[in-house]
């Protein structure tokens, strides 16, 4: 069982409840250590001074804060810790705002706020149902682990989450940042209706589970291949960009390809064999391979747009079936 990484209480009006913060997440990637190319020598990183060539021991070592000047202010990690701010052992809620009205930028990381004890699950709980039933977050600051956070407190699915934020002054300004704006190119003729028409004929309910890290599979198999002397096949290339003149015929395609509804009025799942019933002579290489790679079917990366065609609407009839 989880341990908590933080212990405090977390306090709304005079109501204190005493919790333990959790993670939510954690980083599945695929770790790796470096080598030198035709050994089985790890390469290993040393502090190392630039000018004399020689090795600094970590107790040495002091900040430096680079001004503009290209001189450099020194500062000692007892400065840093003097002025750092003390543990919090509470989360304030200073005041409640729309869950809604938050942008979804500002959202960092993602924590379980749990009870110390039973004996506070009532209080708990109460804040629990009054928070998801208004849908309102609660903002609040405190400081973990030497550093201070703003974070947002809501309730989740039978657990109180915490969000840390980032703070206005971290968000950039896409203006000052990005070398070209898109500019507010008018839609011509039916462009924008089509746009929503595919939106709208593509929109289901938020399923997370359905969403898998397929690169991390990639590089699992990609591992256990090399391991056994098998041959590694590279993926398929991107699709291309949409050419503007292209763009409504695009549009029309996807709305087609994306048509369907079931008996509720939502969009019914594509299965590769139903896509495969589809007229297949308008679809892009890049589109035929994705649903190439779902049917499996083998050698797909070195096939022509035309064998890709073949290949899916030859494997649908065997889809359909053992679905």
């Amino acid at each position: 069982m989880a341990r908590p990484i933080w212990s405090g209480s977390i306090n709304f009006g005079l109501v204190t409840v005493p919790v333990g913060l959790y993670s939510a997440t954690e980083d599945h990637s695929i770790g790796f250590r470096q080598f030198e190319r035709g050994t089985s020598d790890r390469i290993r990183y040393r502090r190392v001074n630039e000018r004399t060539g020689k090795e600094v021991d970590y107790g040495d070592i002091v900040k430096g804060y680079e001004l503009d000047d290209g001189d450099y202010v020194i500062v000692e990690p007892d400065e840093l810790d003097e002025i750092a701010p003390g543990r919090s052992r509470t989360i304030d809620i200073e005041g409640f705002v729309d869950l809604d009205d938050i942008d979804p930028i500002f959202f960092q990381k993602t924590y379980w706020l749990a009870p110390a004890k039973e004996e506070f699950d009532r209080a708990y709980s109460l804040l629990l149902e009054a928070m998801g039933k208004t849908n309102k977050a609660g903002v609040a600051k405190f400081v973990m682990r030497g550093k201070e956070y703003v974070s947002a407190v809501r309730a989740g699915d039978g657990v109180l989450v915490l969000n840390t934020l980032h703070f206005a002054a971290d968000l950039r300004d896409p203006a000052k940042e990005l070398s070209k704006l898109p500019g507010k190119a008018q839609a011509r003729g039916k462009e924008l209706q089509m746009a929503v028409s595919l939106i709208e004929s593509m929109t289901e309910d938020w399923k997370p589970g359905d969403y898998k890290d397929t690169y991390t599979q990639r590089v699992e198999k990609l591992i256990k291949d090399k391991k056994a002397g098998r041959t590694v096949t590279p993926e398929a290339e991107p699709a291309e960009a949409t050419k503007v003149v292209d763009l409504f015929d695009a549009l029309s395609r996807s709305v087609k390809n994306s048509s369907g509804k079931n008996s509720s009025g939502r969009k019914k799942p594509k299965t590769p064999a139903k896509k495969a019933e589809q007229d297949l002579s308008g679809l892009s290489k890049a589109e035929l391979d994705k649903m190439a790679r779902e049917l499996d079917v083998k050698g797909r990366s070195k096939m022509s747009r035309k064998d890709l065609e073949k290949a899916v609407a030859g494997q649908a009839p065997a889809a359909k079936k053992a679905s």
